[in-house]
Order: C-alpha cells, then sequence, then structure tokens
C-alpha cells in the first residue's frame, strides 16, 4: 500500500527578473490575479486536497509571504467590530495549517530548493506546487493535486504532470519522451529541459506540478550544477526509476511572465460573477475604439 501523501513543498525563493521593475521588492508569488496573490491560489489548492504540512520555500525580500499568511490583528479587530464590514479579500486563515518556512540562502536552482526539505518531508511522499503557477480543475472534479496522489497509489512511482504544448512553447518547458500506458498515463523514459523544436521527442510538457517518492533526494545531491550553476530539477526526474507522465484536466495559468500573469488576471477576473459584465464591457469598448 503506498504511503499516505500530507506534504507539500511551495517553491518561492526565485528572483522574478522576467517580471522587473514589479518585482524589485515585491515578489513574484505575491502578484495579485483578481484579489488574491499567486501563492495563495496554491497554498488553497493543498489544503482543498486534504494536506495539512505545508512548506514554502522563501529567499531574500519575501517576508511580505509569511506576512500574508499571518494574522493581522487591525484587521480583525475591524471586521468584529463593524459587522457591516465585509471583505472576500481577507485571508482566512483559519482553515489553512500551520505553514513551515526554509529560506534559500543562495539562488541555486529548483532543484537545490527542494532538496532544503529533505529532513522536513522524512522519507514520506511529498507534493511539490511551484509558486507561480496556478491550475483550476473543472467544476467538481479532483484537484491537480488529488489527480497526482490518486495516480501515485496506483503506481507508487513519483507522478509528473504534464499537458501538450503548442509548438512555439515548446523551448520553455521540460519536455517528456514516454510511453503510453493507459489514457492520460505515460511511462517516463527521458525528459530535456527546453529543447528546440526541432529536437523535442514531443510535445508533453511538465507543467510544475510534481509528486516525488524520497528517492528523489539522492539523485538530487548526485546531480551536478547545471546552466547559471543551478541544481536542475529536470536533471535529477532524469534519473528516476520509472516516473510517470499524468495528463491532468485542469486548467493551467503560468504566471511566469507578464504575459501569462496578465491572462490569469483577465481569464479569471471574468470567472467571477461580480466582475464578468463590466469587464466585458470595458474590453468589448476598447477593442471597439481602436
Amino acid at each position: 500500500m503506498a504511503d499516505m501523501v500530507r506534504k507539500v513543498v511551495i517553491p518561492a525563493a526565485g528572483l522574478g527578473t522576467r517580471f522587473l521593475p514589479i518585482t524589485k521588492a515585491q515578489p513574484k508569488e505575491m502578484l495579485p490575479v483578481v484579489d488574491k496573490p499567486v501563492i495563495q491560489y496554491v497554498v488553497e489548492e493543498a489544503v482543498a486536497s486534504g494536506i495539512d504540512d505545508i512548506i514554502i520555500i522563501t529567499g531574500r525580500n519575501k517576508r511580505a509571504i509569511e506576512d500574508h499568511f499571518d494574522r493581522c490583528i487591525e484587521l480583525e479587530d475591524k471586521f468584529s467590530s463593524n459587522p457591516g464590514f465585509t471583505s472576500h479579500t481577507y485571508v482566512d486563515i483559519t482553515d489553512i495549517p500551520n505553514i513551515h518556512y526554509i529560506r534559500q540562502r543562495e539562488p541555486k536552482g529548483l532543484g537545490d530548493a527542494i532538496l532544503l526539505t529533505e529532513k522536513h518531508c522524512n522519507d514520506e511522499p511529498f507534493v511539490v506546487l511551484l509558486g507561480d503557477t496556478i491550475t483550476i480543475p473543472p467544476k467538481g472534479e479532483l484537484t491537480c493535486t488529488l489527480q497526482m496522489i490518486q495516480a501515485y497509489n496506483k503506481y507508487e512511482r513519483s507522478i509528473i504532470a504534464i499537458e501538450p504544448v503548442p509548438d512555439y512553447k515548446i523551448p520553455d518547458y521540460g519536455i517528456i519522451d514516454g510511453k503510453k500506458i493507459e489514457k492520460d498515463h505515460y511511462l517516463i523514459e527521458n525528459i530535456i529541459e527546453k529543447p528546440s523544436i526541432e529536437d523535442a521527442p514531443s510535445n508533453l510538457g511538465a507543467i510544475g506540478c510534481y509528486l516525488f517518492t524520497s528517492e528523489i533526494f539522492p539523485r538530487l545531491r548526485q546531480t551536478k550544477p547545471g546552466k547559471g550553476g543551478e541544481i536542475q530539477l529536470t536533471d535529477a526526474i532524469r534519473t528516476l526509476s520509472g516516473s510517470i507522465g499524468l495528463v491532468t484536466n485542469c486548467q493551467r495559468y503560468d504566471i511566469g511572465d507578464k504575459l501569462g500573469w496578465m491572462k490569469a488576471f483577465f481569464e479569471l477576473a471574468l470567472q467571477r460573477d461580480e466582475f464578468r459584465d463590466e469587464l466585458i464591457a470595458i474590453l468589448h469598448e476598447n477593442v471597439c475604439t481602436e
């Protein structure tokens, strides 16, 4: 029987250079998407998936993340003394379990950030959700995390969430070479980080959601620094024995660059009843006046 998955690791130590000058003093993970920062969506997915042990990897100038998930007595007092004053944007931390923070002191890459959690993970399987990636399941369906847990319970191997990506985006992804073993499940034979379109073995790219067994840690320790002197997670995944690629049914929003952030903002805003009609009117007005 597979071990229970109880931990999630959220790497959030990146410098956010593609968002400068916004991210000079503001963590990329705290950029607003409608009325919540990106990382709140990620934490809420973990909680909705039944995970009660959350580890966030932070770095310098990331204290705003810790403050966001802390209590704010002043706001709580304001709400309690003004019954008519409500705000759905306030972070209700009563449903959020304790969050642990580990600081990555040097920018040595995603693989290094995950390696910092080895003692905390204590030989248990764990989920990795990137702090700049939002996944939204269809209404009534399982979260991306629960879909990965379901696959892990079946195969008892590391699970890599993947999706077909357009050809022009292939050089931005880790692309798998794998054999289809059943609907939406692939046995990963290789994974290539950001290949050219011509060299890509498929169009199936890793989307930044993973479920690892403890086997990943010795693999990361053995991984030599790659581009930029960083420990590349993809290099470690390549050496895992028989990991499974899973195509989920979730809508993914990659807040990796400004255009991806704006796309997420608009599409998620359009899903909100209180914004949809006026936002459509604003967009229509601007398009028609061009």
